[in-house]
């Protein structure tokens, strides 16, 4: 008898020790709340697409920059040294000839060399404005990779708003399912109820509960990729009082004039012009092109390896060079052709994004006016339900109802719960959409 309460105040122990153990681990474990302004501006740093879109920006940049340095000339500088051996022989034998070795074994040379085109028909002007086109496109493409990573960031986050509403949906779905289950019980033992009315109302219990199980997992689920949409290295969700705005600061006729003129259709613009500078460019290639050069050297012998010694002996010559391609096996006609295909791409691909910006303004506009009704009209909704349900509830306590009827005004208060929380969620979506459009916040 001694040993086994001794075992079982061990097990005791192990236990109050495991406990808060478990707490502490949990608590760790939660993930941290973070505003949607916080949601946005990490994953606007940290998503690939942003990362990218940052390096072709970049890269877009340096393409300018060396448009410009084609202007300039071009410079090298050489030199070398050479050994002769065996050191100190005066002669030696080579494939059967007798060679005199210099009196220094060391002979060294250095140069200098520049070179300019000063006339290529016009190409790096065209190539010029061809950079800069790229460069805004390249930047017109990161406003809409920023605003698109924003848009994913803000679907996660209402994504957990809209989990969480649910949750605390299912929980007072499951505190009405309990406080049915205590009056039918009640009845039954007065005998006013049959026990099928105490069945029904556990059946209705226990599917309570798996809601709050499901809706709990869609909250973890939710909180997940939310974390990986803003890149954090741990967990992150949206901040309990997080109050989006679902107001639209301008009205039709400004979102269209802002969108005319979004981030997919300056890209699109821009890299038409690309397009016509590299068409333009491909016909310089039937013009003669015209370079400069100067070169400089010098060389000598010593004991030691030098650069520009006195005995060093000094050359220098200038060059004028004109190229005039007569026939290249028809790389120029394939050229210009590829261009003017480009050229006509990029025509289309500005009218389709106009259009398909156009497509877009009208689809959030109308999803975003939608959705508004829905929430207004599912909030009455919900509040009628309710209503209902009370007084459903308060009848069928006295005997006035059937139980029938109270499930059916719980099943119908579930419903609109729902239906006003996706309402809710379209509406805000809409909103990040328009936004993504227009490229700016509304």
């Amino acid at each position: 008898m001694n040993v086994e309460r001794a075992r079982r105040a061990s097990c005791i122990t192990h236990l109050a020790w495991l406990v808060p153990c478990a707490v502490v681990a949990d608590a760790a474990a939660a993930p941290r709340p973070i505003t949607i302004e916080e949601a946005v501006a990490l994953a606007q740093r940290n998503a690939p697409q942003a990362v990218q879109a940052d390096g072709q920006a970049q890269a877009s940049a340096a393409g300018v920059r060396a448009a410009y340095a084609a202007f300039l000339p071009s410079l090298s500088l050489t030199a070398g040294a050479t050994r002769q051996l065996p050191a100190g022989a005066r002669t030696r034998v080579e494939n059967g000839q007798v060679i005199t070795l210099p009196s220094q074994p060391w002979s060294s040379s250095v140069g200098l060399g520049a070179s300019l085109e000063l006339f290529d028909g016009g190409r790096r002007f065209f190539d010029l404005r061809q950079a800069n086109a790229r460069a805004s496109a390249a930047q017109a493409s990161e406003v809409a990779q920023r605003f698109g990573v924003a848009l994913t960031a803000k679907q996660q986050y209402f994504n957990v708003l809209a989990a969480r509403e649910a949750e605390a949906a299912a929980r007072a779905q499951l505190d009405q399912a309990a406080q049915q289950r205590r009056t039918s019980v009640a009845r039954v033992k007065a005998r006013t109820a049959t026990r099928s009315d105490s069945l029904r109302a556990e059946i209705q219990v226990r599917n309570a509960q798996l809601a709050v199980t499901q809706a709990r997992n869609d909250l973890e689920a939710a909180e997940a990729s939310l974390t990986r949409a803003v890149g954090s290295d741990e967990p992150v969700t949206a901040a309990a009082d997080s109050l989006v705005s679902t107001v639209l600061a301008l009205d039709a006729a400004a979102l269209r004039r802002l969108a005319e003129d979004g981030p997919p259709v300056q890209q699109a613009r821009a890299e038409l012009v690309a397009a016509k500078a590299a068409s333009t460019a491909s016909w310089t290639d039937y013009l003669p092109s015209l370079s400069a050069s100067y070169s400089r050297a010098g060389s000598g012998a010593a004991d030691t390896p030098s650069v520009g010694s006195d005995g060093f002996i000094y050359s220098g010559s200038f060059r004028l060079s004109l190229t005039l391609p007569v026939f290249d096996q028809l790389q120029r006609e394939q050229l210009v052709t590829q261009a003017r295909v480009a050229l006509e791409n990029a025509q289309a691909a500005l009218r389709d994004a106009r259009l398909a910006t156009l497509e877009g303004l009208t689809q959030s506009l109308g999803a975003f006016r939608s959705a508004g009704e829905r929430v207004a009209a599912q909030t009455a909704t919900v509040a009628a339900a309710e209503e209902d349900l009370r007084v459903q509830q308060q009848r069928y306590g006295v005997g006035d109802s059937t139980l029938l009827d109270v499930l059916t005004s719980q099943t119908q208060l579930d419903q609109a719960r729902s239906d006003l929380i996706r309402a809710r969620y379209d509406q805000r979506v809409a909103k990040a959409q328009l936004e993504a459009l227009v490229g700016r916040e509304l």
